[in-house]
Formats: C-alpha cells, structure tokens, sequence
C-alpha cells in the first residue's frame, strides 16, 4: 500500500510538474507578445505622429505660397521624395479637385475626388487618418490628411498622403520583419476590425471582428488573450492599440510552437527523478515493513465512534519508536482539540451570534431539559416598542446596539438557572424555572423599568411590550405556554406598549389581562 501511495504521489509529482510547466510557457508567451505589441504599437505611432507633423508643414508651407501656381507640385513632390512613408502624395482644393500629385497621376489631375475620405477631409476640415477605401486608382489605401488655410485663415483644401495596402508601404518596414519559421507573425486593424496588414497579402482589407481580439484592440484595450485564427490554430496573442489613429497591432504564437520544448523539459524532469523516485520506492517498501504493526493498531483503535473511547484505546498503544510515539501524542492532541470544537460549534448552534443568548435551537434543548426534569418555570415574551423606527431612523448598525443593550439588561436582572432566548430581529424570551406567574410577572416588570431607564448609545430611551404565561398553571402544554405569553405581548402593544400583560386561563376562553 506504501508503495503504491508512493508511485502515486510521483506521479502526481510529474504532472503537476508538467501542468507547472505548461503555465510558465504560455503565460512567458503571452506576456512577451503584449509587450512585443506594445512597443511596435508605439513604433506605430510614433510613425503617425511625424507623419501627421509633415502634413501639417507641407500644409501651411502651402498656404503661405498660395499666390504661385507651382506650389503644390513642388510641395507634393518634396514631400514624397524626402521620405518612403508615403506611396503618394496629393494636394486638393477647397472643391475636392486634385491640384498636384506625386508621383503623377494624369487620371486624377484636375479632376474632383468622391471617396468617402475626401468628403470627410474637406467637411472636417482638420487632421484626419481615413478608413481603408478604394481609390479612383483602384487600390486599397489609408490616407492622412492635413488642411490648408490661406494666409487669412481661410479653408483652402488639403494635402494627403496614401498608404497602399496592398502594396508594400511603411507598415512592411515597420512590421514585415517580425515573422519567424514558428507560425509566429503580426498584424495590423483598422478601428472597423478590417485587416490594414497581414503577412497574407491576400487578407489585407478583410474584416476580422469575430475575433476576439480583434474586437478587444478595436475597441482601444491592450492585453493578451488566448485565441483561434481563422485556420483554426490556437494562437497566444497579444495586442495594443495606436491611440493616434485607433488602430490596433496584434502580435501572436501558434500554441504549438510555444509548447513545443515541454516535451523535452519532461523528459529531463523524468531522467532526473527516476533514478531517486526507484530508491524512495525501495526504501519505502523496506520501511514500511518495519513500523507498520504499531501504525496500523493506531490507525484501528482510533477508528473508534465515540471521542472518548477513542481516546482510551489509542492510550493503549504501544509506540515502541519516536516517531510512532510523537504520532500518538498528535493524535491524541488532535482528539482533544476536536472534543473542544465539538464543544465550541454546539454553543455556536444554540447561540444567537449578535446577542450570546440562546437561539430556537437553545430554547429546544433547554425545554427538553425541563421536560426530563419536570420542572414548572415561567415564560415572559418581550420586544421592543417602535423598533423599525430605530433602524429607520438610525441604521441597522445602531439598531444591533440596541439589542445588544437589551441583551445585557436580560443578564442584569435574570439568574444563572433561567433561560434567555432571542428570536430574531427584537423578539426575546426568558424561561424562569421554579418561578410561579406573579413572580414572573415581577421579573417582567423589573425588566421593563430596567430598560425604560437605561441609555442607550445614540438612540437614548427605548421601551418593551411583555407578555407573560406559566408552565403548567397557565397552560400544559410547554409549547402552549410560549405562544399564550406571545398573546399576551400583542395584548400589552393593543393596550399601548410600555407594559406587562399576564395571560390567565378562563374557564370558558382565554383572556389576557394587564397585569
């Protein structure tokens, strides 16, 4: 049996040093890929920004300049050459007409722009990066476009530069480095979740927005995310967002790849643990052998059901070795500290937790008790006058200070031998053994003066309504008395609450009476 827990626990062992393993690579994973987004999120727009920045120099160097024609083609012509962002550069008027192009485009020279990017540019007349959109061309692009204003402040159309999606631009200098042999590679969203780049050429343009990722950085969030492409690969992926331009870069691993040297971590873990797991096992069985009887005459007469007679045979053990005996000893402390809780948690269930006076269940036993007894007591039932008032005004907070304070009045004028209960909420109950119903009704009364004088922390004086019955003068049937002295409390409210009332028995119905 030893053996076989022992070739259990190193199985255990083994697993859970794979499952171990298996986590510290996929989450490496996932946090190197969000970090590896991040910062070419940044790279990205770090690019926007300048890009954004050479726009609006060109602009305003064009509308101080308005005045001589050649402006524009000079201007659209430097702007393309000084840098290889840009697949081309236009110059548009304040009608949408294009004035200058770099490079040429004779097709488009003089004639009106109606895409969707150059309506919003000339409506908004500010910075703008568009949508991907067909252009008059026929290829799929991405414009930043800046406005041109005249020396007067007036609108005097735009200059824009055109990202060529399909083509190669800038964001294969920025990104098309980044694929390895592993699966592994980037891409690029737009804020619809259209795909701007994709080391599948064909791609670029579609939408991804079932993705969930792609959902999560199209809609500005950054993290990483544990998903399925669209080949059905699991892919650990992680992903930023370009503020500028509410792009999104997702950088992602096949899981695959990630998890491919676990396979030989653990076969070096089983290499390394075989050899000392055989030996354990050895010694194990050796061992076992030797100090099994005392172990095994411990096990059984600490199977006994009663704590007690548990505690008397495992004294009779013999523990002929150390580590036996410090075994008996814990076992013994740990009968003894069970015994204590056992104690503690049937207090616990017969208590109420805000007050310590007994509970239904308290009151239960303590009835039984009187039952085995058969002992006459008195029953006083007592709440307190306006009570959802107190919570009302003062908070439920308050309110348990008040039954606390009540609590504590019960204690100050009851003996050790009487039972005090509480119901719920403000309802209480003491059971007065050996007390006739007019001495009950003197306890009741003292109570009440008792607590009608006693201050009570932010809420200052409150009141009790008691009802009062007797076991068996009043009524025998215990269970009877209780609800009769229950009676006489709501008699006591009827009557106008601040009072005693003691339930007597006529001879034809029963009537309370103040008492």
């Amino acid at each position: 049996m030893a053996t076989l827990s022992a070739l259990v626990m190193l199985g255990n062992a083994v697993w859970a040093s794979y499952q171990v393993q298996r986590k510290q690579l996929i989450d490496s994973t996932l946090e190197a890929n969000r970090v590896y987004a991040n910062k070419l999120a940044q790279t990205t727009q770090h690019f926007v920004l300048s890009a954004q920045q050479q726009l609006a120099s060109s602009a305003a160097h064009i509308g101080r300049h308005l005045d001589q024609p050649s402006t524009p083609d000079e201007e659209a012509e430097r702007l393309k050459q000084q840098t290889d962002s840009f697949n081309s550069v236009a110059v548009v008027d304040a009608a949408g007409v294009v004035k200058a192009a770099s490079p040429a485009m004779p097709e488009l020279q003089g004639k009106a722009l109606t895409s969707a990017a150059n309506k919003q540019a000339l409506e908004r007349r500010s910075p703008l990066v568009s949508d991907p959109f067909i252009a008059p061309t026929g290829n799929l692009v991405v414009t930043i476009s800046h406005p041109v204003f005249d020396a007067k402040g007036a609108y005097a159309g735009y200059v824009t530069a055109s990202i060529h999606l399909k083509e190669k631009n800038v964001l294969h200098t920025l990104l098309g480095t980044h694929f390895y042999r592993d699966g592994s590679y980037l891409y690029v969203v737009g804020r619809d979740g259209k795909l701007l780049y994709h080391p599948e050429p064909n791609r670029v343009g579609e939408s991804a927005i079932r993705n969930e990722v792609v959902r999560a950085v199209s809609q500005g969030r950054a993290g990483a995310l544990h998903t399925v492409n669209s080949h059905g690969v699991h892919m650990l992926a992680g992903f930023a967002p370009v503020p500028a331009v509410g792009w999104g870069v997702v950088a992602q691993r096949p899981l695959e790849a990630t998890l491919a040297p676990l396979g030989g971590l653990m076969s070096t873990v089983l290499r390394n643990a075989a050899p000392l797991g055989i030996l354990s096992l050895v010694l194990i069985w050796f061992f076992s052998r030797s100090i099994s009887a005392p172990l095994w005459q411990l096990a059984r007469n600490a199977q006994a059901k009663d704590v007690s007679e548990a505690i008397s045979k495992v004294r009779l053990v013999n523990s002929w070795y150390f580590e036996a005996a410090q075994l008996k000893r814990a076992v013994l402390v740990s009968f003894r500290s069970f015994s204590e809780r056992i104690g503690k948690l049937d207090v616990a269930a017969l208590t109420d937790p805000l007050t310590q006076l007994y509970n239904r269940r308290g009151l239960e036993r303590a009835l039984s008790e009187f039952s085995r007894s058969g002992a006459h007591f008195g029953v006083i039932a007592f709440d307190v006058d306006h009570f959802k008032a107190v919570n009302d005004r003062y908070g439920h907070s308050v309110g348990d200070d008040v039954i606390a304070g009540l609590a504590h009045c019960m204690r100050a004028n009851a003996r050790p031998q009487d039972v005090l209960c509480r119901f719920g909420g403000e309802e209480f109950l003491m059971l007065l053994p050996g007390v006739d119903a007019r001495g009950a009704v003197l306890v009741a009364e003292r109570l009440r003066k008792a607590i009608e004088e006693h201050a009570f922390p932010a809420v200052g004086q409150v009141t009790i309504s008691a009802g009062v019955s007797h076991f068996p003068d009043t009524e025998g049937d215990a269970d009877l008395a209780i609800r009769q002295a229950d009676k006489a409390l709501y008699r006591a409210k009827d009557a106008g609450r601040n009072q005693v009332v003691l339930y007597q028995k006529r001879s034809r119905s029963d009537h309370p009476s103040a008492s």
